[in-house]
This record gives structure tokens, sequence and C-alpha cells, in this order.
């Protein structure tokens, strides 16, 4: 099974649909290598590639400028079998964050990298960055513009991207990506490339998380989870309760255990989608 979202937040009624339809895509292609007996970890990988891929989302093509009118991303990946993660952070023009993520994993060398110097590995591995200003979209330079204005709040964006998925060997993964948030300091990093924060998976669950980076960072979201025991929904309720009760701000999660999945948010709105042998489906989101 693979579940995936798009982003925590307040989205506007005409881009519902075409939010929704990018987290079914993403969703089906993950499943399509659970289908034939792939590993959850592919799933995740190629799920996630699509959604950076897709201008509405807050990821690679459309990831949010740096105040600065940049685009900055980062991504993680991790094995819930081996426990193993990669991930990038502050990487200039990098459209898929999270194939680069998947690099520095199976590098083992080192578990996150980041800043401009992380295209020196990258080229080790045959991805370049993408022309200047190739990611950026109207959309986001309008949000940068009416940020600086203080009107930001008139032009919702799109939200980071995720997936987390369980193989036929029952094993999880999990994979987030994001392009932060807008107006940000160069250099910023969010809960995106954190393990245990942004992005998590051990032998029993697997969790991605979206929404505040800083309050997500603040209560360790993901690993706090993971950490409840009992079952997986309420878990997820209770810390995501637990981060607006310390932090006063929102957040929203996908999970995935052996027993079930959990898509919640704190936030008006976070599309997700699932795919699974009993069957698909996609949501605007679950509102605690």
């Amino acid at each position: 099974m693979i579940l995936v979202h798009g982003g925590a937040g307040l989205l506007t009624e005409d881009r519902h649909e075409r939010l929704r339809a990018g987290v079914r895509a993403a969703a089906a292609a993950g499943y399509a290598i659970l289908a034939k007996g792939g590993t959850a970890l592919d799933a995740v990988t190629e799920a996630t590639r699509i959604l950076e891929d897709d201008p509405e989302y807050n990821a690679g093509t459309g990831a949010a400028l740096a105040i600065d009118g940049t685009v900055e991303t980062d991504a993680a990946i991790m094995d819930g079998d081996t426990q193993r993660v990669g991930a990038v952070a502050c990487v200039p023009d990098l459209g898929n964050a999270i194939l680069l993520a998947r690099k520095v994993m199976e590098a083992g060398e080192h578990v996150i990298l980041a800043g401009p110097e992380v295209w020196k590995f990258a080229a080790e591995h045959g991805i370049t960055p993408a022309p200047p200003g190739a990611l950026v979209t109207e959309r986001e330079r309008m949000k940068l513009l009416a940020q600086t204005a203080i009107a930001s709040a008139s032009l919702p964006g799109g939200g980071t991207v995720g997936a987390v998925a369980r193989d036929r060997a029952g094993k999880f993964a999990a994979a987030t990506s994001t392009g932060g948030i807008t107006g940000k300091r160069r250099g910023r990093i969010g809960d995106t490339p954190i393990p245990g924060a942004g992005t998590w998976a051990d032998p029993r669950c697997a969790i991605s998380a979206t929404g505040n980076g800083e309050a997500v960072l603040r209560v360790a979201l993901g690993r706090t989870i993971s950490l409840h025991g009992g079952a997986l929904e309420p878990a997820v309720i209770e810390s995501l309760r637990e981060l607006k009760r310390i932090t006063s701000k929102t957040a929203g999660v996908i999970a995935i255990d052996a027993t079930g999945w959990c898509a919640r948010q704190l936030t008006e709105h976070m599309p997700f989608a699932w795919a699974s042998v009993d069957g698909s489906g996609d949501s605007m989101g679950n509102r605690i």
C-alpha cells in the first residue's frame, strides 16, 4: 500500500481538483511498483518524484521562493527495515531533491548534505542543476511579491509533498520533499530533511509530515508518533494536538503501519491519495 500527501494549508477551491489529480497520479505510480513486487523504497521515491515535477506543489517545480526570489529545495528518504536515511537541504535549483537524497542514502557516507557544495556530490551521480529560474512559477513569484507587501495570505500556494508505503515483504519507507517557505532566508532548513521530524520510517511504521516546519522540528513529530505505541490514528491525533499546544502552529501527517493508514491535519486542507490491493481513493483532507 502507498499513501501520498500534497501539503497542509489553506487551498483555494479552484485548485482542489488539480491537487487531487496530482496526488492520485503519484499514488497510482507508486502502487504500480508495489503491485509488481517492488520495494516500498522504490515506490515512495517515484511517487515523490512525480509530485516534485507537478507545479501545483511546493517541491521542485513550483517550489516556494526565498527572499531573493531563488529556489532552494530539501528532501529526505528513509528505509524502515534498515533505518538508513539520506537527505539534502538548501540545494539551489534542484528539481528532484528526492532522487539526490536517495543517492546520499545509498552512498552511505553521510546522512544529510546541505548547500551549494552538494552539487559536487550530485555530479558524481549524473544529477545536474535546473537552469536558473526553471523551477520558478508565476504563482510563487506573486506569493513572494505579496508577502513583501504583507498580503501573502490572499495567495495560498502549493505544499510540501510526501509518501509512505508498505511493500509485500511488510517493509516500510517514507519520503518527503519541499521548497520550504515563501520569503525564507537563504540557508533555512525546515523539518523535511530531518530524520524523526518531517520524515521517519522504522520496522513498524512510516511517517511523512507537512505544515509549519519549525513547529514539527520542535516536537520531533515523526519520531514522537512512532513511539506512541498502540493504534496509529490516536497517536497521530494526540501528537498533532501536542504540537499545536506547544507551538500554536499547525501541521499534517500521513502514516502507515501493519494494521492500516492514517491521514490527519490541523489545517483546512491536506490533499492526499492512497492505493492498495483493496482499492484507491483521494481526499482534500481530514481535519482534526
